[in-house]
């Protein structure tokens, strides 16, 4: 169906890809792994027609369609999301649509609600979405079209946890080709029967899943490890006879021989950094309460609208939980409440001696903009653990020239990188994070597993990466529908329960599906039973317009930031369309793609510091 052959792909004379060579077959479902900065994203652009490689052919079947969801894109306005989905129908006569009509809306409706939409958002304006929820609107298209192959780019960035399930029965069950760029180790392993890893601008293909690959390649490592040394061995062995018997007449003639055979020698590089024996642990956690955290009838709203309530549930010192639930349902709201910046109706108490180590995207905000990558870290690293930055910075991409880098040149993702190595090192006995996994790779990921699981402390943790909550967590308190439930066990004993509850609810005809009513407007909370004084229970008018005011302020605030991210994004297309063509790639022109991109990668950081409030 597809043939990539002896691609190569370079940027200001900097090879990306180098000669690569495999096919992609109908159906086939395949994980493209490597770190970041190997050239995933850009095999995909290579292959949805955006870039055009330097070297060697692409070859599609003459008739094959390509669906593409890239990490950023830019959107329609004008239409509802009805509509905006609906405009990927294709096009036919009348009787065509009468005929298919009815198929196509159902098939719609499944999709959008499986991406975690209700049916009242069905005629809400796309400009009302996020970006993330944009994101799902084009994945949605681009799934409903059903295109002879799929290419996506981190598509579960922007998933909760039951999103993410769905959009695994359905690639699996999906007819097209799937090649797939995700740092959700479970997910692909769900999904894909295939892996082609990028390194070092080869790729190493492997007809097996993520685990299995993992396997295969620590035995390819181990190889390539053997022979490198092995060829070491042989050169400075080499070396040694030439420069021995460099002006001796009679070895002239050997000399010769073994400068050439040097000259002519392949070599060999080990393209795997091995971090596996990395073994990052938190300082010790202060001894705090028995109880860390004791929750009593909270109940949080935002003017007429509430997130949740008669929250009630008590976190002992030592346990780590998962927060989850559809994005909106007030997961990273309570965290907030939790820290002290949101107020809130009921009872919070933080326990004796209670120390918490926060992680949330706006903590990249607080960093020293003056400081560099290492200096950041050194200046709170204490004890043993310093001898050990320049490791701990490695694994978590941040690696030789990278850690001389100024902090305020850094990307949102790498500030918040390093904001999550700065909170490893400082003690704290409750760390609260939200969304920790977002900018890291899997390594990265198991690095900062290994080292929460043995954390003696006690952890919250806000995600929607299973693999990562897998074996982390030994509770998991679910929020949706305006309320939080507790289930004991870990995240897939959660996941499996979750299936039961649903197929029972199914069996019983006279329960019906929650409404959208029920959903906005919870049963009355009793004001009663909340112990905060009877002037924080109710905001008079002059405080509901002041507040009313701020929030307006914020959403204009948010419209233009997304105006500028747009036209940014629009610049950045053209700047790509001139680097597709080789006598464009010149140094001023790839320092201005470069500007560009930090732009965007600042306004988005800005939009999502200005989102979260």
């Amino acid at each position: 169906m597809l043939t990539i052959d002896h691609i190569s792909m370079e940027f200001s004379s900097r090879p990306v890809l180098d000669d690569i060579t495999f096919l992609v077959n109908r159906k086939e479902r395949i994980a493209l792994v490597g770190k970041n900065g190997a050239g995933k994203t850009t095999l995909l652009r290579l292959i949805a027609g955006e870039y055009q490689p330097t070297g060697g052919r692409i070859a599609r079947e003459s008739d094959m369609t390509i669906g593409y969801l890239p990490q950023v894109m830019l959107f329609q306005d004008n239409r509802t999301l009805r509509e905006e989905v609906m405009s990927i129908r294709d096009k036919g006569t009348k009787d065509d649509v009468q005929t298919d009509e009815a198929r196509f809306i159902a098939e719609m409706d499944r999709t959008i609600i499986g991406l975690g939409f209700e049916r009242k958002d069905f005629e809400r304006p796309c400009s009302e979405f996020s970006g993330g929820w944009r994101m799902r609107i084009e994945l949605a298209k681009i799934l409903l079209s059903h295109p002879d192959l799929l290419l996506l780019d981190e598509p579960t960035n922007h998933l909760d946890i039951e999103s993410i399930q769905w959009l695994e029965d359905f690639l699996k069950a999906s007819q097209s080709a799937v090649l797939m760029v995700s740092h959700d180790r479970a997910f692909i392993d769900n999904v894909c029967n295939r892996t082609i890893e990028i390194t070092l601008g080869r790729i190493y293909d492997y007809n097996v899943n993520y685990s299995r690959f993992v396997e295969l390649r620590k035995e390819r490592h181990e190889q390539q490890v053997r022979a490198y040394q092995n060829q070491q061995k042989m050169i400075q062995e080499t070396e040694d006879f030439i420069e021995r018997f460099r002006y001796k007449a009679t070895k002239a003639v050997q000399v010769q021989s073994r400068i050439k055979q040097l000259e002519k020698l392949e070599r060999l590089e080990v393209d795997l950094e091995d971090t596996s024996r990395l073994n990052l642990r938190f300082p010790p956690a202060p001894r705090s309460g028995d109880f860390p955290l004791i929750v009593e009838d909270l109940r949080k709203d935002f003017g007429d609208h509430n997130v949740f309530h008669d929250v009630t549930f008590t976190i002992r010192r030592g346990e780590k939980v998962a927060f989850v639930g559809k994005n909106g349902e007030g997961k990273s709201t309570l965290v907030k409440c939790i820290m002290g910046q949101l107020d809130y109706l009921g009872n919070l108490k933080i326990g004796h001696n209670v120390k918490i180590g926060y992680f949330a995207q706006n903590q990249a905000a607080l960093l020293d903009e003056n400081l560099t990558v290492f200096e950041t870290i050194d200046y709170v690293a204490v004890g043993d653990i310093r001898t050990k930055i320049r490791d701990i910075l490695g694994a978590f991409m941040f690696g030789g020239e990278a850690s001389e880098k100024k902090v305020k040149v850094l990307s949102g993702g790498e500030r918040s990188r390093l904001a999550m190595i700065r909170l490893l090192l400082e003690p704290c006995n409750l760390l609260i994070l939200d969304e920790p996994t977002n900018h890291l790779d899997m390594q990265s990921k198991d690095v900062l597993k290994a080292a929460l699981q043995d954390f003696n402390g006690t952890v919250i943790c806000v995600s929607h990466d299973r693999d990562f909550l897998n074996g982390l967590v030994e509770k998991v308190y679910e929020f949706g529908g305006g309320r939080v439930k507790e289930h004991l066990g870990g995240i897939y004993d959660f996941l499996r329960a979750k299936k039961i509850d649903s197929l029972q609810e199914l069996e019983r005809s006279n329960i019906g599906p929650i409404s959208d009513q029920s959903r906005s407007n919870p049963r009355p909370f009793d004001l009663s039973q909340a112990t905060s004084e009877p002037s924080t229970a109710k905001l008079d008018y002059a405080a509901q317009k002041a507040a009313a005011a701020e929030r307006r302020k914020k959403e204009k605030q948010i419209a233009q930031t997304e105006e500028e991210i747009a036209a940014l994004e629009a610049q950045q297309a053209e700047i790509e369309q001139l680097l597709a063509l080789p006598e464009n790639q010149t140094q001023e022109l790839f320092q201005k793609y470069e500007s560009v991109k930090h732009q965007i990668e600042q306004k988005l950081y800005e939009w999502e510091i200005l989102s979260e409030t």
